[in-house]
């Protein structure tokens, strides 16, 4: 399967469809393969889902592991291979956490406004000044943090669409794809694709949500298609330059979060200032913020997979 520590092309891509494949077929395999009743209600066809998510994502692993050239045994290494490190974890979370909020600047710039406006709003009554009302606040805060730790959409969203999702998709094909000779340019292609593509199953759903209409499900679902994309070539880079799978996950769990940047506010004009802001920000400080020597002791002898640091040729070595 691997010829002198490398991964052969072909089999390298045929593994990444074949996962891509699997991660959506699963999630039909308790209707259509297990013959399994119909779920008795929405939280148990999510739960279904998240099981049959989790299973794949474990078998991709698995299958990662067998093809590629792992030349030790020890654990540490082996998860190191898919990003799940412990070192310089906080860099890894941090920095593109802030990264990515810079796409989003005209969005968080819109949800002050509105948290302005609501507090004017209670000033003028003079309850924003009283002990009450932050203690109503406070309690309106916890009642909301309760309700959605308990929302099945919000476990989809936030944490197991994104986990799963990240170690197929990136943790999985990125070192098979490099291992296999692909560029890293070719490669932040071609992950993105597949995670694209890896969302046709919704338009089935979009398209009883449109009334059965085609040509708005294939807007719709274009445009999503689109944004997965976009924000698939984001992730794959932020997972090659840090090396770590967390990187890419809190933002993926950020962009879940907060949606399609804001461009425009009736509000305010400055959002889209800030927009435009935010976004020549995020261009400048792109490849600043993700320089594998933020996120490694040394980044010629990391103990991620052969490769990963070879967009290092302009960063110069520090002298021992």
């Amino acid at each position: 399967m691997a010829e002198e520590g490398v991964v052969l092309n072909a089999m390298a891509l045929f593994a990444c469809i074949a996962m891509a494949l699997f991660y959506v077929a699963i999630l039909y395999a308790p209707t259509f393969l297990l013959r399994l009743p119909p779920p008795s209600s929405f939280e148990t066809y999510m739960i279904r889902r998240f099981l049959c998510a989790i299973v794949s994502s474990i078998l991709s692993l698995f299958l990662s592991v067998l093809i590629l050239p792992v030349q030790t045994k020890e654990l540490h290494h082996i998860v190191g291979v898919f990003g799940i490190r412990r070192d310089h974890i906080w860099q890894a979370v941090i920095l593109p956490l802030c990264l990515t909020s810079l796409m989003y600047a005209g969005s968080i710039f819109d949800k002050c406004l509105l948290l302005v406006a609501s507090w004017r709003q209670h000033a003028s009554s003079g309850d924003a000044l009283s002990f009450d009302y932050y203690k109503i606040a406070l309690h309106q805060f916890l009642d909301w943090l309760s309700e959605i730790s308990s929302n099945i959409l919000v476990w989809r969203n936030y944490v197991v669409a994104p986990l799963t999702e990240e170690l197929v998709f990136r943790a999985c094909m990125i070192p098979l794809l490099l291992c296999g000779g692909f560029k890293t340019y070719s490669v932040t292609l071609l992950c993105p694709i597949f995670f694209s593509l890896a969302h046709l199953n919704h338009f089935v759903e979009i398209y009883a949500k449109q009334n059965y209409r085609i040509m708005k499900a294939v807007m719709v679902i274009g445009l999503q298609l689109g944004y997965t994309v976009v924000f698939g070539s984001y992730a794959s880079f932020l997972f090659i330059r840090t090396g770590h799978l967390v990187a890419p996950l809190v933002a993926h769990i950020f962009c879940n979060f907060m949606g399609l940047p804001v461009l425009y506010s009736q509000r305010s004009r400055i959002v889209s200032v800030t927009f435009i802001i935010g976004f020549l920000g995020f261009l400048w400080l792109l490849f600043p913020m993700t320089g594998p020597d933020l996120y490694n002791d040394r980044i010629d002898n990391c103990s991620c997979w052969q490769g990963y640091c070879t967009w290092r040729e302009r960063i110069r070595m520090p002298q021992m």
